[in-house]
């Protein structure tokens, strides 16, 4: 028996016993292991599989380049984000723009604003929507990362992705979500432009926001794993999913304000069963996925 039959072997009997994923967090075990992060192969690991919660953190760092590959420089880089940190909080302390009473993502949005130069002169000042958008994925973040300063650095480094390598990309999803769901339920699809809620869908929510408010953090977190490694189109099959799983609802209401508002506040006890289908309905639409947009 071949090397790569005695895994596929070993990978079905060990789903089989209710031990799933048991290979495959061996094999991220082995990559991490490496001197020399493989930034290709951890891409293609987290487009394929759900990351162990115990290796997330680690990998999202190096893949959104907050550590760099090389193992032994990891401790002496973070000692530099912690003092960064450090010095960039203090900062707005000196002048007043924070106090104890801050909430935490509030804090952790200034400090973007401050190292990006777009500082507004008062906190008073009203938000922008790039700020909202800022604040929520934070706000998910926050759930998902206990250390303040990891925190911090995954939230700032993700929205940048999101800014700039998803830039061009981003716009063009609301597009693909319609191509998608008429090719899974063209039915559904004439209801909602029949009801004149395709342009009114909470877009911004899914994907700009890519969908931190909307799932629960212990789903949410598996689609950014896609995200961050190199595909926004998840978030696509993200929200084809939500609305055939709630064909039955969106069917029955009419009005795009009724759909839209049911949209934006889904129920949470269906999320993990979204995403899973989600992440077959990507596979079955784009095959195996390399990290690419």
């Amino acid at each position: 028996m071949t090397e790569d039959s005695q895994r596929n072997f070993r990978s079905v009997y060990y789903e089989k016993v209710g031990f799933r994923g048991v290979e495959e967090k061996k094999s991220l075990e082995i990559l991490l292991k490496d001197d020399c992060l493989d930034i290709e192969k951890l891409c293609t690991f987290s487009q394929r599989f759900p990351l162990p919660s115990m290796y997330r953190a680690l990998v999202w760092k190096v893949l959104l380049g907050i550590l760099p590959p090389h193992h032994e420089s990891h401790a002496q880089v973070m000692m530099y984000r912690k003092e960064q940190y450090s010095d960039v909080l203090h900062a707005l302390e000196v002048i007043r723009f924070i106090s104890d009473a801050t909430p935490q993502v509030e804090v952790y949005l200034y400090m973007h604003r401050l190292e990006s130069g777009k500082l507004p002169r008062s906190p008073s000042f009203a938000l922008e929507p790039e700020d909202e958008v800022f604040l929520a994925i934070a706000k998910a973040m926050e759930e998902m990362v206990e250390d303040s300063i990891d925190c911090y650095w995954l939230t700032r480094c993700f929205v940048n992705q999101l800014n700039n390598k998803y830039r061009d990309f981003l716009p063009q999803l609301p597009k693909a979500f319609e191509q998608y769901l008429n090719l899974e339920d063209s039915r559904l699809l004439r209801h909602l432009k029949t009801s004149s809620a395709v342009s009114k869908l909470p877009y911004d929510l899914w994907f700009k926001r890519c969908f931190a408010g909307c799932l629960p953090e212990s789903s949410l977190q598996r689609v950014w794993d896609k995200v961050i490694s190199g595909s926004c189109k998840i978030l696509v099959f993200v929200a084809v999913e939500i609305l055939l799983t709630f064909k039955i609802k969106v069917m029955a209401l009419n009005g795009a304000e009724k759909i839209t508002k049911f949209l934006e506040n889904i129920p949470q006890d269906s999320s993990d069963a979204i995403v899973s289908k989600a992440i077959d309905l990507w596979h079955k639409h784009c095959g195996t996925p390399v990290h690419s947009a």
